[in-house]
């Protein structure tokens, strides 16, 4: 088995120290977004959100729609895009979620918190010199849209969901024998993709649901550090977490169930062959499942009930 990139050491010797189409069915069919309609969803812990259909806005000339939620999101570091989108767009293309500052917003917060354990490892760690570990600055830089489902693709096809976002993290030491403002430059980039499993027959707490479609978004996560690690060969490099979302799409109801299995960007690059003196924390696990749901129609706008 090749060996992880034993993080710690390494930076404490760099800051000086020893194919079935799905045809001519819409996109828009999985993800209905008729204005009125809302959603209750239940999540591991059995706390409630809700989504609602609300009016939309127009922007550079294009109309979107949007969804609101009860509870608002109050912490960045619970964003994720197919939990909480807020403006979408339902195009020739497919259905396209805009999450340009809400994913930077999420990256940086996930980054801080592993960043912010990370120095409580160090000082942990027992008296080496360091005086201080700080963090200098985290930014994150993304593009605009998600292309949650195209309008047509077939199963096992992969496409680009979120083709690339960019995180830049600075994390300064300060003590004896470290040189002034002695930094580790880190940059990440984030590539997501999506697929089609199948089909599959979904039970949920607001019933059970035929024919949903079943699409696992995958990320892929490069790290490159200024001063570079050693050793240079990227099979010794533990790589930074992924995340995988799986979710169901019950055709004229929309999302019905969730599940979300999200490493650690930095954290998970730390050597597994090291007796660390904390615990890290465990890959986070997130469920949704559909509890009850109101699916409005232009007609009745009150045609689906449960």
């Amino acid at each position: 088995m090749l060996k992880r990139l034993n993080i710690i050491l390494i930076l404490l010797f760099i800051f000086g120290f020893n194919g079935i189409l799905l045809g001519d069915e819409s996109a828009n069919k999985y993800f209905p977004s008729t204005l009125g309609s809302y959603w209750v969803y239940e999540d591991q812990d059995k706390n409630e959100l809700t989504r609602y259909s609300i009016e939309g806005e127009e922007i550079a000339g294009e109309m979107y729609h949007a969804f609101s939620y009860d509870p608002e999101l109050e912490d960045w570091i619970d964003y994720t895009p197919f939990i909480h989108p807020f403006l979408y767009q339902i195009s020739d293309a497919g259905i396209t979620l805009v999450v340009d500052e809400a994913v930077e917003n999420a990256a940086e917060a996930r980054l801080k918190k592993e960043m912010d354990i990370f120095a409580e490892l160090l000082k942990a760690l027992g008296p080496r010199g360091i005086g201080a570990f700080s963090i200098a600055d985290v930014e994150a830089q993304g593009q605009e849209d998600l292309l949650l489902l195209p309008e047509n693709v077939a199963v096992d096809e992969e496409w680009d969901v979120q083709v690339k976002v960019k995180v830049n993290a600075k994390m300064i030491m300060e003590g004896e024998g470290v040189p002034e403002n002695k930094q580790l430059v880190m940059d990440f980039t984030i590539i997501e993709t999506g697929m089609v499993l199948g089909t599959e027959t979904v039970e949920t707490i607001a019933g059970t649901f035929e024919d949903c479609l079943k699409v696992e978004y995958r990320t892929k996560t490069k790290a490159v550090f200024t001063p570079p690690l050693p050793p240079a060969d990227e099979d010794d490099v533990g790589p930074p977490g992924e995340t995988v979302t799986t979710v169901w799409f019950a055709p004229n109801v929309g999302i019905v169930q969730l599940h979300q299995k999200s490493g650690h960007m930095f954290l998970d690059m730390l050597s597994d062959d090291v007796d660390l003196p904390i615990d890290l924390p465990p890959p986070t696990e997130r469920t949704l499942e559909l509890k009850r749901y109101e699916i409005k129609t232009i007609e009745s706008e009150s045609d689906t009930e449960n």
